[in-house]
């Protein structure tokens, strides 16, 4: 146990607010949070509808049941309801506290107040009416984590159009197949950006996409206009649809479950999966988990490292149906050096700071200090996803930054745009372990013969309907993707594909995608504990694992690694490697080959592509076992393909 919370911290939660006003108004009382839990998901009815009236749902009409169909996937909920999701944005308007405080890595830190953001959205809401743009209309963006991108999509939102985005790492190609799908009427865009100290010309991206696209009636550049390569006579720039102006925001209500939003999966292979969500859905979500999960409260400043392709853009702006402060960041995590957030959390004043697993290693394994140099005094919580945060990182934190911080790992996807499961202010924190399972979220890890087990490793499935689930694929009438998705594997239960365990705790460990794991002479074992030991190796900057299944029944399992400037792989290392798996874990652990390659690739959402590598090695067309467009780093597979050539 790395961390236990306060009487008073537990006492001023605001889960234990909620549960005293469930004991107040609907008599109920539980034993700890498991109790709680219990509850959420066998009563799933009577907790959202309770969520529905502890958070005061602005709506019209009335609703006869909460929620409605036996059929996962087709479940609707509130039928007879019509709201907005940026109505509740803006009724935590203030003079207390800016909505939004933003840095662009090469620029300083600035602030955008509550009357200036409504008056911008506005502004650019009247425009977007102007080009006719409608209910169930799409807008798409190709913007950096900018407040520009914030304002679009309040813009669009508030009038029942729908929104979707793409950040400009991204080639033309992943955003034509993104976009193309969900035939956009507007596009607002960059040409150019700046990452890494050096400015990127995206000019020809955005021409691409204008001749791609064949459904956008208009773009709104966020350009200087003499400074613009882009021409077409569609283009307005971004000063002339958001001049301030008297208007007053509009707010159109919508059902319950009219589209919000379109996320995109990562799309190793084939077209990307567009999940539509819900205003109905996300507003509950997004009001449950931040409000209870990462105890955001009214006017603390919340941070989530992202871009705008990634989901964790899309949920940090429930820090503001939260009422507090979102933060925003625009540039590389390592420039000019790798403390640079560090200091951010510091001179923004964070009080919430929401990073990758990926970057907390990478600092750790760089051995930087965080609080030697910087002032983290006001910060609260440190919240980690994207991958599994082994042990050791775990350790790491409170040795690093502050002892008493809250560390919160959680996991969650695209396709709920939250998570499953994360943190609790008035738990423990474990060394290696998720806090909890969230409320209402009745997941559970499932053996081979489909029934549940603790403390064994198993495939995390959840068995009762969230709202934030996709109302539908788009494209996919009559949801065949999604079942396929989803649903193939255990009749009306959703399979995510990770490999978990429940604990004796009633915490989570993940030990990596199910369908990447190494499965060894019927053992299996979880990606994340290979990576988890070579994060000990300190030659070794990165690494990727995969296991072969040969004819009659043998195995053959790589483990690939990136070296350290400076170093090569050397036996001595390679001797060190072997004996540090079987120590650490067995002997079945231990790599049938360690081979050195340039780079591991990874999606531009910073997930390594362990079943793309074992298709090309299994015999697979590369192109058809990756779209390169995915990528953060197309040429890495370079290096993986001429190995599976060689080897077969």
């Amino acid at each position: 146990m790395l961390w236990k919370p306060s009487k008073d911290l537990i006492e001023t939660s605001n889960i234990s607010r909620y549960t005293r006003w469930l004991a107040a108004n609907k008599k109920l009382e539980f034993e700890g949070y498991n109790g709680l839990w219990q509850w959420t998901v066998d009563h799933l009815s009577d907790f959202w509808e309770s969520l529905w009236e502890y958070f005061e749902v602005i709506h019209d009409g009335t609703y006869q049941n909460v929620l409605s169909g036996k059929e996962m996937y087709k479940v609707s909920w509130f039928n007879g309801t019509s709201l907005n999701y940026a109505e509740h944005i803006f009724r935590r308007v203030n003079e207390s506290n800016p909505a939004i405080i933003f840095k662009a890595e090469s620029g300083p830190l600035t602030q955008l107040s509550w009357e200036e953001l409504e008056a911008k959205v506005a502004s650019l809401q009247l425009y977007l009416k102007t080009k006719n743009v409608k209910q169930g209309d799409c807008v798409v963006a190709y913007l950096p984590c900018i407040p520009e991108a914030t304002i679009a999509m309040l813009a669009t939102v508030s009038l029942g159009a729908i929104y979707s985005s793409c950040s400009p790492d991204f080639g033309a190609a992943a955003v034509i197949d993104r976009f193309a799908q969900i035939n956009p009427k507007v596009l607002v865009a960059v040409d150019r950006y700046i990452y890494g100290g050096k400015s990127f010309d995206k000019s020809s991206v955005v021409t691409d996409l204008l001749k791609n696209l064949p459904t956008l009636e208009h773009i709104i550049l966020v350009s200087e206009a003499p400074a613009s390569q882009v021409r077409d006579r569609r283009i307005s720039f971004w000063k002339e649809a958001t001049h301030i102006t008297r208007q007053k925001l509009q707010i159109v209500r919508v059902p319950f479950s009219h589209p919000l939003w379109v996320l995109f999966s990562s799309g190793t292979t084939g077209l990307p999966k567009a999940f539509v969500h819900s205003h109905g859905g996300i507003l509950l979500e997004q009001l449950k988990y931040g409000t209870f999960h990462n105890d955001f409260k009214d006017g603390e400043r919340c941070f989530w490292y992202t871009t705008t392709g990634w989901m964790m853009w899309n949920y940090i702006h429930g820090s503001l149906l939260c009422g507090g402060t979102m933060v925003l960041y625009d540039g590389s995590v390592a420039y000019p050096t790798l403390d640079i957030l560090w200091k951010f959390i510091q001179d923004a004043g964070i009080n919430h700071f929401g990073t990758s697993a990926g970057f907390l290693l990478a600092n750790m394994k760089e051995d930087i200090h965080p609080a030697r140099a910087n002032d983290l005094s006001h910060l609260r919580s440190i919240s980690s996803t994207g991958s599994t945060l082994p042990p050791e990182a775990f350790q790491w934190v409170y040795e690093n930054t502050k002892k008493d911080v809250w560390l919160v790992s959680m996991s969650g996807g695209s396709d709920v745009c939250s998570a499953f499961v994360g943190g609790n202010p008035t738990l423990p924190v474990y060394a290696g372990e998720i806090q909890c399972r969230a409320l209402g979220c009745n997941l559970h890890a499932y053996g081979e013969d489909g029934t549940p087990v603790q403390n064994e490793v198993g495939e995390m499935v959840i068995i009762s309907p969230m709202p934030s689930m996709p109302i539908y694929f788009w494209n996919d009438a009559d949801y065949i993707r999604y079942k396929d998705s989803y649903f193939n594997v255990f009749p009306n239960v959703w399979r995510h594909g990770d490999w978990i365990k429940i604990t004796s705790n009633n915490g989570v460990i993940i030990y990596g995608r199910s369908d990447a794991t190494l499965n060894r002479g019927g053992v299996r074992i979880g990606t994340s504990e290979i990576y988890r030991a070579m994060d000990k190796i300190p030659e070794v900057k990165d690494s990727l694992i995969i296991c072969i299944e040969r004819a009659r029944g043998s195995f053959w399992m790589p483990l690939f690694v990136v070296m350290k400037e400076g170093y090569t792989l050397t036996k001595p290392i390679e001797d060190r490697i072997r004996a540090t798996l079987r120590t650490d874990y067995s002997p079945r652990h231990v790599p049938d080959e360690i081979i050195s390659v340039p780079d591991i690739p990874y999606t531009i959402s910073g997930k390594k592509t362990e079943t793309p590598i074992k298709k090309v090695f299994m015999g697979t067309d590369p192109q058809k076992a990756v779209s390169s467009g995915v990528l953060k780093n197309p040429a890495s597979m370079d290096a993986f393909i001429a190995l599976a050539k060689n080897r077969r």
